[in-house]
């Protein structure tokens, strides 16, 4: 056995991504649009991953054109959608006649998001390159309510209609004025362009492209003439025609005068605000703190949360170590301050904070939880059940304190132990090993990695150790002491899921400890897990990236899109040993025999849907989706029982939006709480599955069944692109969602035989990559070929199934 020699570049696979043509997707496909899309080295790190081209995420932005007469208006403008929209923060797209970049100095000052551009005039507007949705504003307006309802439009070009002349001549229909206030969607502008009314200045649109708007959005403020009051639910006031004398318009120009403010008052008002406001916004106007008079504590605390949130917890730890320095009766900073420490493996300060945050009833259960989880991490499994068990002293019903009492106590505790076969024999297992009513795909995941290795896959073959574990020097030598490590699968680098200093991603180990593992290592169907939008600091996770590509003998990503974008992080000498190894559950059906044979059908179609970061997977889309989600199942319901797959409790929520939107009712199956065997078996009765966690895809499609995938990440456009079936995924952006989910799962229902046949085709050529991978594997762990090998007998132990939710609710509810 050799540790850690590197196994041989496969020849499909060629090191320069860019040279890769077999191998990875083609460049008219979603994964290698994202790649071309993908930040140079010399971006900054803590940028926001853009994947819209893959996901279909809408773009949207704000937009207006200026020059320097009317630069003074900007401001204003800008101040006023600010106070009225917090939480709004688009890009702001500033086309101008081309201006000195200095010009917009104080613009920047306003806005976080500012983006100057040359443009020859307003009508540049409808060509906003970058952007689906582009809302044009103009430096005569102010906001003065709200415009989430112009972010959710999606078709046309959205105005304020003209009307018709008084003198009783043609209505000029479908026109509005140059200076009008416009929702504008690009894609319905090809083969179009602006062209003014004649006689006037304004654009006609073309009657199927017009979208009326409330005039609410563009009210003119010369119709307040004879000093009349402001209409109640006017949003956007526009003086484009106003006299400037302000002659009969003293309410009018009332409104407006309130956003004339110097920069410590637009300031002041931004930060006194009630109600949420834009992270970016909120740091923007912020920061830097004054040093005299020293900042409200809890401005500073809001500031760390940001930082704490986009992964910047060193800033976090900065701001607060200062703020709170003495003054141990601040628990909610304390609290704030101990996971942040947390996040960066100061472990022993973080105990500290949260322990003093403990002292408050308040927040008492939540600090425990964490106290909880910190001594979990680090191997101290009593002291963490003594933690949780504190917590549920505070307040029984705290659910985080419950999980960690029910994990840290028998039968629960199952990490670093072993069974029967000497260490020498075992392999070690680290993943993500999820129980109690954690994500049914992490739970059916660790198994399905295990039976590509062994006919057995129970504690007496394999030692695990949970990723998130720090990984000590006693967890070193156990690892040390078997015959290999396995590292995966799953979607392990993510770097928001459990924080760590030590790597940057969610295998909790030291370089110093990676560089001292000497059993050879595999890492094993391993997915990026970054979401669309997500920013992450990426200079440690990309350090340690490299020490364990250098240390290991083998590095499988489960898609090509993992594999371009490890590449990328990656000196051009380690690129070639990332290699392209489908997640396991995709093969499950070879890899299980029970699995193989035809499963009797139920007339159902499963529906799951993920709600973790829902802000990045939806965007201001949500209620469309949902409306749209509603249509489908509507249409669907005649040909088949339309039920609801829940991986986890927080999946639920789509069933419960859904009947208080839409009046619709669905069954819940919630597979949480189900066995790995049961997870499958469900999938392989159902006729059809349409999910939107990446395991609601792989499990079913492993186990023989069709699959749509609602594509919210990129992960899922990922693994359609591997299988060639990139029209078996439906964007939750798109527009006729209902409808072309409604026509796609028909096909399939209709067709079913030769649905379930193509899937098998597509097992095919997954299965043979990883059997080509197992046996270079082989080389590594000298063990048998688990699929030439006796037939398994089934008294054998399987690995240990998740624990059941069921104990560890009774654990707590008491006798009957």
């Amino acid at each position: 056995m050799t540790a850690n020699r590197p196994l041989p570049a496969p020849a499909q696979e060629p090191a320069d991504p860019a040279q890769a043509t077999a191998a990875t997707p083609t460049a008219s496909t979603p994964a290698a649009q994202a790649t071309a899309a993908t930040p140079t080295a010399s971006t900054p790190a803590a940028l926001a991953d853009d994947r819209s081209a893959v996901t279909g995420k809408r773009r949207i932005a704000f937009a207006a054109y200026t020059d320097t007469a009317t630069l003074p208006g900007l401001l204003t403008l800008l101040r006023s959608l600010a106070l009225s929209n917090p939480d709004l923060c688009e890009d702001f797209v500033v086309l101008h006649p081309g201006l000195p970049d200095t010009a917009f100095d104080a613009a920047r000052r306003l806005h976080p998001r500012l983006v100057p551009r040359t443009a020859a005039g307003r009508h540049a507007l409808f060509r906003v390159d970058g952007y689906d949705t582009v809302i044009a504003l103009g430096p005569a307006m102010v906001v003065l309510g709200r415009l989430d309802p112009l972010l959710k439009l999606r078709r046309g070009v959205a105005a304020v209609v003209r009307p018709a002349p008084d003198d009783g001549g043609p209505d000029p229909r479908g026109s509005f004025r140059d200076d009008a206030l416009l929702v504008i969607q690009r894609r319905d502008l090809d083969g179009w362009d602006p062209v003014p009314s004649a006689g006037e200045a304004g654009v006609a649109v073309p009657e199927d492209l017009l979208v009326p708007l409330d005039s609410r959005y563009d009210f003119r403020a010369r119709r307040l003439y004879d000093d009349l009051p402001l209409p109640e639910g006017v949003a956007v006031l526009n003086f484009a025609d106003a006299p400037a004398d302000r002659a009969g318009l003293a309410p009018a120009y009332a409104a407006r005068d309130r956003f004339d403010l110097d920069d410590d008052a637009f300031r002041a008002a931004c930060l006194a605000l009630p109600g949420a406001v834009h992270p970016d916004l909120l740091l923007h106007v912020a920061l830097p703190l004054p040093a005299r008079p020293r900042p409200p504590i809890d401005l500073v605390r809001r500031i760390a949360e940001i930082h704490r949130q986009r992964g910047r917890h060193d800033e976090a730890v900065a701001l607060l170590d200062e703020a709170i320095a003495g003054r141990p009766d601040l628990p909610r900073c304390h609290e704030t301050l101990g996971v942040c420490l947390m996040a960066l493996s100061r472990y022993e300060e973080a105990e500290t904070h949260l322990l003093l945050a403990t002292a408050s009833p308040d927040f008492a259960p939540r600090a425990f939880g964490q106290l909880a989880r910190l001594a979990w991490l680090l191997g101290r499994t009593e002291d963490a059940r003594g933690y949780a068990l504190a917590g549920l002293e505070t307040d029984p019903t705290d659910a985080n304190c419950r999980a960690w009492y029910a994990r840290t106590s028998e039968p629960g505790v199952r990490d670093r132990t072993s069974g029967g076969l000497p260490a020498g024999e075992q392999l070690a297992h680290v993943a993500l090993f999820a129980d109690g009513e954690e994500n049914a795909g992490d739970k059916v995941l660790p198994e399905a990695v295990r039976q590509c290795f062994t006919a057995t896959t129970g504690p007496d073959r394999w030692y695990q150790q949970h990723a998130h574990r720090l990984v000590d020097d006693a967890a070193l030598g156990e690892l040390n002491a078997r015959r290999a490590v396995i590292v995966g699968g799953g979607g392990l680098f993510l770097p928001d899921t459990a924080p760590n200093g030590n790597s940057g991603w969610q295998w909790n180990i030291p370089d110093g400890v990676l560089s001292r593992i000497t059993v050879p290592l595999a890492v094993f169907a391993v997915g990026y897990n970054v979401f669309d939008g997500q920013r992450y600091r990426r200079e440690r996770f990309a350090a340690s990236l490299r020490a364990l590509v250098e240390r290991s003998a083998f590095f499988g990503l489960r898609n090509h899109g993992s594999v371009a974008r490890v590449r990328e992080l990656l000196p051009a000498s380690l690129r070639a040993r990332v290699r392209y190894q489908p997640c396991p559950t995709t093969v499950a059906r070879h890899l299980d025999p029970r699995l193989a044979e035809p499963a009797p059908r139920e007339d159902t179609v499963l529906i799951n849907c993920a709600y973790d970061r829902a802000g990045l997977r939806f965007g201001h889309d949500y209620g469309h989706f949902l409306a749209e989600m509603a249509a489908a199942i509507r249409a669907l319901g005649p040909s088949a029982e339309i039920r609801y797959a829940a991986h986890m409790p927080a999946d639920e929520r789509f069933v419960d939006d859904l009947r208080r939107a839409h009046g619709l009712v669905l069954p819940v199956e919630p597979l949480y709480r189900l066995s790995n065997d049961e997870i499958r078996d469900l999938y392989r009765r159902a006729r059809l599955v349409i999910g939107m966690r990446g395991h609601a895809g792989m499990i079913p499609f492993g186990c023989g069944t069709p699959v749509i995938s609602l594509v919210s990440h990129p992960k899922l456009a990922y693994f359609l692109a591997d299988i060639d079936r990139p029209d078996w995924g439906v964007s939750v952006h798109e527009r006729s969602l209902g409808a072309r989910l409604a026509e796609r799962a028909g096909a399939v229902l209709e067709d079913h035989a030769a649905a379930v046949a193509d899937v098998h085709d597509r097992q095919r050529a997954l299965w043979s990559v990883t059997r080509d991978n197992l046996a270079r594997l082989r080389e590594l762990t000298g063990l048998p070929d688990p699929y030439t090998a006796p037939a398994v007998n089934p008294d054998d132990p399987a690995v240990p199934a998740p624990r059941s939710a069921g104990p560890a609710r009774a654990a707590h509810q008491g006798p009957a």
